[in-house]
C-alpha cells in the first residue's frame, strides 16, 4: 500500500526552523497478536533543541539510514511516548542510542507490560516540561 501523501518514507523533511517529520511506513492494527487489514500511517517529529540534542516524539520504525540521517543533525538524546499508543518502537530507537532518555506518557508504562513491549522508560513525562526541553517548547498533559 501507498500514499503519496507521506512518500518518500523514512526521509527528513523539515517544517520549520527547528522541526521536522519522517514519515514512516504502513503500519497495521494488532489486537491480541492479530494483524486486521486496517493500514495506517506512522510519523515522527523531531525537535532541534537549542544545546543541539534532538528530541523524537512518538519514534517511527527504526531504519538505520533514518538514524544516520538524523545523527547529522544532533544527538538522538530524548525518546518520547506521547500517548498510550506511540510507543512501539521506541524500544528499537534507545538499543541504537542507549545514551538517549526513554519518556513515557501517562500509563503507557503499564499498556508497554501489557503488551509485553520490548521497551523500558527511563523517566515520566509530567505537566510541565522537563528542564532539558523547558527553553525550547512547552507541554501540556492531557488527563485520561
Amino acid at each position: 500500500m501507498s500514499a503519496s501523501l507521506y512518500e518518500p518514507v523514512n526521509v527528513y523533511k523539515p517544517q520549520g526552523p527547528d522541526i521536522g517529520v519522517v514519515d514512516g511506513p504502513f503500519e497495521y492494527l494488532t489486537v491480541a497478536g492479530i494483524n486486521f487489514p486496517l493500514p495506517f500511517t506512522t510519523r515522527m517529529t523531531v525537535v532541534h533543541l537549542s544545546n543541539g540534542d534532538l528530541f523524537l516524539h512518538s519514534p517511527i520504525k527504526f531504519a538505520s539510514t533514518v538514524a544516520e540521517e538524523l545523527r547529522n543533525l544532533g544527538r538522538i538524546r530524548h525518546l518520547v511516548s506521547p500517548n498510550q499508543f506511540h510507543y512501539a518502537h521506541i524500544g528499537e530507537w534507545s538499543k541504537a542510542f542507549p545514551e538517549a532518555t526513554t519518556w513515557a506518557s501517562p500509563r503507557v508504562r503499564q499498556r508497554a507490560r501489557a503488551r509485553h513491549a520490548d521497551v523500558t522508560f527511563a523517566r515520566d513525562l509530567e505537566a510541565d516540561p522537563p528542564e532539558e526541553w523547558r527553553r525550547d517548547m512547552d507541554q501540556t498533559l492531557f488527563p485520561g
